[in-house]
């Protein structure tokens, strides 16, 4: 048996253009820029106030995202495990209620669709977010299973409280049981007499929380947050998407469709990838039962590697933007960098780019040429590029949060 049920609650008017999240209303008022785009058919700001001040509220505070416009999906029925385990590339047979874990699934070539996370939310009901939306390829993966599959990106509000202070800011918002949540967690549990649920997740490489509710209660929890504003002891702002992608690429982590083709979205052959080639092979569990994409990815493993996603720091404070690569040896093209950020921290530039291998191994000394502008007058420039192993920052929580040790120290690391 198969069922499908779509956008059962409409809180925006079917005539607009770029719908309204359920915070909308608050969210204009802290948009002080006027600065909005498209996320996925909502509107969404790039940026509120200034992005500095954006960015520093997640490294050195308390940031607000509003994640509304992510893609989710709610799986459910007799076979909603048999069905995500053959979905993904990772093993989720084991996945506990109240666990969330990240995966990635791929189609019957080995090459990439989407990335994202699975929410174990109670004992044989899953939720599913993704980047893109994935409703189309659900249904046709789900034929012959006894499954249901609603997509509810429209009906769960939802918001990210991230920085060293989220805990103690949700702590004192009213959000009991915080001290015993772990990693990768849920908690199911009430706020001024509505229900959220809060996981311990987040794209942004620091402490923090998703708070996840029905759409009528999203003014509610955002007065709820920023009530503790008030108080004098906490720095609480809203933040866009132009601060979230600088974080993630701080945190080394990618973005589909930025980073990488997915294989729906390329049009050229060789222009896909795999999870080998975007440094996702450690999610991979060849021992599990058939998954989608197994065959194919098996016989890629016995194979050298002939280009890979790579972490990457340019020399030098000129921005590298879709910047060519090159091996100064060889006098060749190799690569291009996809997505770059200046780190107010580390004072450095870091960089997600695409490097072709050779016999499994990156070229020994990459250049990036890079183009700028000065005095109306483009410049070109060479910098130096080295490869980072392990993310550009690392956070290490000296303790876990507790009402005792509320805000989370952190040391960064250049790698």
């Amino acid at each position: 048996m198969q069922s499908v049920e779509q956008e059962k609650t409409t809180l925006h008017d079917p005539d607009e253009v770029l719908k309204h999240s359920p915070f909308h209303d608050q969210l204009e008022k802290h948009c002080r820029l006027r600065n909005w785009m498209s996320w996925n058919g909502y509107l969404t700001a790039r940026v509120y106030d200034t992005l500095a001040s954006e960015y520093f509220a997640i490294r050195s505070s308390c940031s607000v995202m509003d994640l509304t416009p992510m893609e989710k999906y709610r799986i459910t029925g007799p076979d909603a495990l048999k069905f995500l385990n053959r979905l993904v590339v990772r093993d989720v047979s084991k996945l506990k209620p109240l666990r969330v874990t990240y995966v990635a699934w791929c189609n019957d070539e080995g090459k990439i669709l989407d990335d994202g996370t699975i929410f174990h939310l109670e004992e044989g009901e899953y939720r599913l977010c993704s980047q893109h939306h994935q409703l189309d390829w659900l249904l046709m993966s789900s034929l012959g299973m006894d499954v249901t599959i609603v997509e509810e990106t429209h009906d769960v509000a939802a918001l990210a409280v991230q920085g060293p202070t989220s805990y103690s800011v949700l702590c004192a918002a009213g959000i009991n049981g915080l001290d015993k949540l772990k990693l990768f967690g849920i908690l199911h549990t009430e706020l001024n007499g509505f229900k959220v649920m809060v996981s311990r997740t987040g794209y942004t490489g620091d402490l923090g929380y998703e708070l996840w509710t029905e759409p009528v209660n999203g003014l509610a929890l955002w007065d709820a947050v920023f009530s503790v504003k008030d108080s004098g002891l906490y720095d609480i702002r809203a933040i866009g998407l132009a601060a979230l992608e600088m974080v993630r690429i701080e945190a080394g982590f990618i973005m589909p469709g930025d980073d990488f083709n997915t294989a729906e979205t390329a049009i050229r052959t060789g222009h896909d990838r795999s999870p080998f080639e975007i440094g996702l092979g450690w999610v991979i569990n060849f021992n599990k039962p058939h998954f989608t994409g197994k065959k194919a990815l098996q016989e890629e493993k016995g194979r050298p590697i002939k280009r890979r996603l790579v972490k990457l720091m340019v020399e030098g404070n000129k921005p590298p933007v879709d910047s060519f690569l090159y091996d100064k040896k060889k006098g060749q093209r190799v690569g291009t960098i996809k997505s770059q950020m200046w780190s107010p921290i580390l004072k450095a530039n870091l960089t997600l780019a695409d490097i072709e291998y050779h016999k499994g191994k990156p070229p020994a000394e990459i250049w990036a040429e890079i183009y700028y502008q000065k005095e109306l007058e483009w410049q070109v420039t060479w910098a130096r590029c080295r490869i980072s192993k392990d993310p550009f920052l690392s956070l290490i929580h000296i303790s876990e949060p507790t009402r005792r040790t509320p805000i989370s120290y952190a040391v960064f690391c250049l790698k």
